[in-house]
């Protein structure tokens, strides 16, 4: 009995000391200024900064002076104020991600504070709005990732302005249902330009035009997953991309989508000449015969027109005579009436003896 409770009193006497030593680990530390913020943690070091489905409305203001790499993902930030992520300047902020965050306006002067970021990425939003300034307070952002941001609403018009006066080297315009190469929103110095996964079907002869300006001669560009038609009208674009294969760097996995006969065949190992052009569709083809009869009609009318012009004086002739014809049956037909209605005949037809 007195050794049982010599080894109780013996292990016991070491919790204390574990308790001490679990005690930093139980109380979560203040969060200091300049720390790690409440709603985000950080990995490492406080230059990483990661925010995952947070709900957050707005960005969080505690950020760490030092963060580099700034991450908010799955939040409802909607509307991207002026100097939303700088409540103070962040000097060292490089990369901010900002991917399903449901923003739909970005105003003026949305970035002012970061003037060392380089990398935004604004995929996966609903943009609506963009401000001609929204990008004006990062003057060294070189990559833009827009991928699956511009299906809410036609951007074109407003991002052209906004991008004018950046020197951007990449542009990500991946999954957005473009149809033509959006040649507005290239700037002058553009080194990449990602435009996979839309709904382009070729690029017209303007469209490889502008690939040809002075600012965009070094561009290259992906094209995959692209419904491209394969029919005369491609004819262009493949000898460009023949031609230019080197700034295209998925032009050999580049497939048909169509017409049937082609589909999925490599882009590259196609012949010009063997390239159709596609039948007429069928409200196009019913258009064009209805145009075609109403040309027809049109000749007809005048044909017939001259016709009467060219011998109006045989018809003024021809009606002069039926004229004549019709007074002198009209005449025949006003005396026999006189005839009948004479009392003098009817009375004498009356009576044959007298």
């Amino acid at each position: 009995m007195a050794r049982r409770q010599e080894r109780a009193a013996g292990s016991g006497g070491w919790l204390p000391w574990l308790g001490f030593a679990l005690l930093p680990l139980a109380v979560p530390p203040a969060v200091a200024p300049g720390g790690c913020p409440s709603a985000c943690y950080c990995v490492a070091t406080p230059e990483l900064v990661q925010c995952r489905y947070e709900r957050l409305e707005e960005p969080p203001r505690e950020l760490p002076a030092t963060v580099h790499n700034l991450s908010i993902v799955g939040s409802n930030l909607s509307v991207l104020h002026p100097a939303a992520f700088a409540a103070r300047p962040l000097p060292d902020l490089r990369l901010l991600r900002l991917r399903h965050n449901n923003i739909q306006t970005i105003e003026d002067m949305a970035l002012q504070g970061l003037p060392a970021l380089r990398t935004l990425d604004l995929s996966h939003n609903p943009l609506l709005s963009v401000a001609a300034g929204a990008f004006a307070g990062a003057p060294l952002l070189r990559t833009l990732q827009l991928n699956q941001a511009l299906l809410a609403a036609p951007l074109e018009e407003q991002l052209a302005p906004a991008l004018r006066n950046l020197s951007l080297r990449r542009l990500e315009l991946a999954g957005n249902g473009l149809r033509a190469l959006p040649a507005a929103l290239l700037p002058a110095g553009l080194e990449e330009l990602d435009l996979r996964n839309n709904s382009l079907q070729r690029l017209a002869a303007a469209e490889l035009r502008s690939l040809e300006a002075p600012g965009l001669r070094g561009l290259r560009l992906t094209l995959g997953a692209n419904p491209l038609s394969c029919d005369c009208a491609l004819r262009p674009f493949l000898a460009w991309l023949r031609a230019a294969a080197a700034r295209v760097p998925d032009a050999h996995g580049l497939r048909c989508a169509g017409p049937p006969p082609l589909r999925g065949a490599t882009l590259l190992r196609l012949r010009p000449e063997g390239l159709a052009c596609a039948a007429a569709e069928p409200g196009r083809l019913e258009t064009a015969s209805y145009v075609f009869f109403g040309i027809v009609l049109a000749l007809i009318g005048i044909v017939f027109l001259m016709v009467l012009y060219l011998n109006r004086r045989g018809i003024k002739r021809w009606l002069h005579n039926l004229r004549e014809a019709c007074r002198d049956q009209m005449e025949g037909y006003h005396y026999r009436y006189e005839q009948d209605a004479d009392p003098r005949c009817t009375s004498a037809i009356g009576t044959p003896g007298l």
